[in-house]
C-alpha cells in the first residue's frame, strides 16, 4: 500500500506547486509613465513628444513606426512576453485596439511625463493623474467586457507597471528656469516626486490594485544627451545627474518598504535598472554592444523625437550594436537585457 500511496502523493503536492504557480501569474500588465513605456499615446496629441516616423520602429514586427520610443520593442513588451501574455502592450489611445485587446494589457503612458504636473505641461502631454482618469475608463470598460466579478479578478491580480522620474529633473527641473529649481533644492525636489509616487500607489491600491512595480531611474548622465553636453569633462557621463537617480532610487526604495507595511495584501517591488544598465555601459562588449556614447539615430548626440527622422544619412545600420537608439532612449536589444535582469530580480517576486 505504501509504494501506491507514494506516486500519489507525489502527483498531488506536484498539482498544488503546479496550481501555486499558475495561479501566482498575472492575467494582465497595466502600464503607468513616460516614454520608456508609451506605446503610442502620444500620436493622438498635439505635442512634439513622437516618434511615430521611421526610423522609429525599424526593428519592430514589420518595421512599422508605432510611437515607441525605439528602433523595436519597450520594456512593458517585453515584461508582458515575460509573463506568458501578449509580447505587445497597446497604447490606451491607439484607434486600431479596444477592450478585447487591452484586456491583457494596456499602458496610459505618455512620452514627456512625470510624476509633477508641471513636467507634462512642459511638451504638453498626458499628467500622471489624466493617466489614472484613463485607468477608471478602462477598469468601466472592462467590467462591461468580462463582466464584474472577472473583472476584478484580472484588476486584482493584474502587474501594475510605473516607470517615471527621469522627465521631471532632465525636462523640468533642470531645464526650466525659474521653475521648480527656485522652489526645491534637488533633495527637496526627490521628497516631493515620491510623495506623489506614493499618493498615486495608494489610489491605485483603492481602486483593486495588489502587484506593483515601481521603477527606478537609470543612471541619468550617462544619456549620450547628456554626455554631448560634458565638453569640459571630455563626454563622460555627468556623475552629479548619476548621484540625483541613485539618491532619488533610495528614496523610491524606502517607501516601497513602506506601502508594503501600511497597505495590507499588497506587494509593491522596486524594479530598478540603475545598477544593470551602468553595468552595460561600463562593460558594452560582455553584452554584444560596441557604441555606448552615442545613439544609433544620426549623429546620436542630441536628437531625439523629430530630430531623429529618416532623412538623416548618419543613423547607423544595426541598432543591435548601439545600448541607446537615440540620445535618450535604449534600443530595443537594450530593454530587452534590463527586464530580463528584472525578471530575475524584482519582478520574480510575481512568478
Amino acid at each position: 500500500m505504501a509504494h501506491m500511496y507514494t506516486p500519489w502523493l507525489l502527483l498531488i503536492q506536484l498539482a498544488i506547486l503546479v496550481s501555486k504557480t499558475t495561479g501566482a501569474k498575472v492575467p494582465a500588465v497595466i502600464v503607468f509613465g513616460d516614454s520608456s513605456v508609451d506605446a503610442g499615446n502620444n500620436n493622438r496629441l498635439s505635442t512634439i513628444a513622437k516618434s511615430n516616423f521611421e526610423p522609429y520602429g525599424r526593428d519592430f514586427a514589420g518595421g512599422r513606426p508605432t510611437g515607441r520610443f525605439s528602433n523595436g520593442r519597450i520594456p512593458s513588451d517585453f515584461i508582458s512576453e515575460a509573463f506568458g501574455l501578449k509580447p505587445l502592450v497597446p497604447a490606451y489611445l491607439d484607434p486600431q485596439y479596444n477592450i478585447s485587446d487591452f484586456a491583457t494589457g494596456v499602458t496610459f503612458a505618455s512620452a514627456g511625463s512625470g510624476y509633477d504636473n508641471a513636467t507634462s505641461d512642459v511638451l504638453s502631454v498626458i499628467p500622471l493623474w489624466k493617466e489614472l482618469v484613463y485607468y477608471k475608463e478602462y477598469q468601466a470598460k472592462l467590467r462591461a467586457y468580462l463582466g464584474g466579478t472577472k473583472a476584478n479578478q484580472v484588476l486584482s491580480e493584474a502587474l501594475y507597471v510605473m516607470s517615471c522620474g527621469t522627465n521631471d529633473f532632465l525636462e523640468n527641473y533642470y531645464t526650466i528656469p525659474g521653475g521648480r529649481r527656485s522652489q526645491y533644492t534637488v533633495e527637496q525636489y526627490q521628497v516631493f516626486l515620491v510623495g506623489i509616487a506614493e499618493n498615486f500607489v495608494k489610489e491605485l491600491y483603492g481602486l483593486g490594485a495588489r502587484k506593483i512595480s515601481l521603477g527606478g531611474l537609470p543612471p541619468m548622465g550617462c544619456m549620450p544627451l547628456e554626455r554631448a553636453t560634458n565638453f569640459i569633462g571630455g563626454r563622460a557621463c555627468l556623475q552629479d545627474y548619476n548621484k540625483v537617480s541613485l539618491d532619488f532610487n533610495g528614496k523610491l526604495k524606502a517607501l516601497v518598504f513602506k506601502l508594503n507595511k501600511d497597505l495590507p495584501g499588497i506587494k509593491v517591488v522596486h524594479s530598478n535598472p540603475y545598477y544593470i544598465l551602468m553595468q552595460i555601459i561600463r562593460r558594452p562588449s560582455l553584452y554584444g554592444f560596441e557604441a555606448v556614447e552615442v545613439g544609433c539615430c544620426a549623429t546620436g548626440t542630441f536628437e531625439m523625437g523629430y530630430t531623429c527622422n529618416q532623412m538623416n544619412q548618419l543613423t547607423c545600420r544595426d541598432a543591435t550594436k548601439y545600448v541607446f537608439w537615440d540620445s535618450f532612449h535604449p534600443t530595443q536589444q537594450t530593454n530587452s537585457i534590463i527586464v530580463g535582469h528584472l525578471m530575475k530580480t524584482s519582478l520574480a517576486a510575481f512568478l
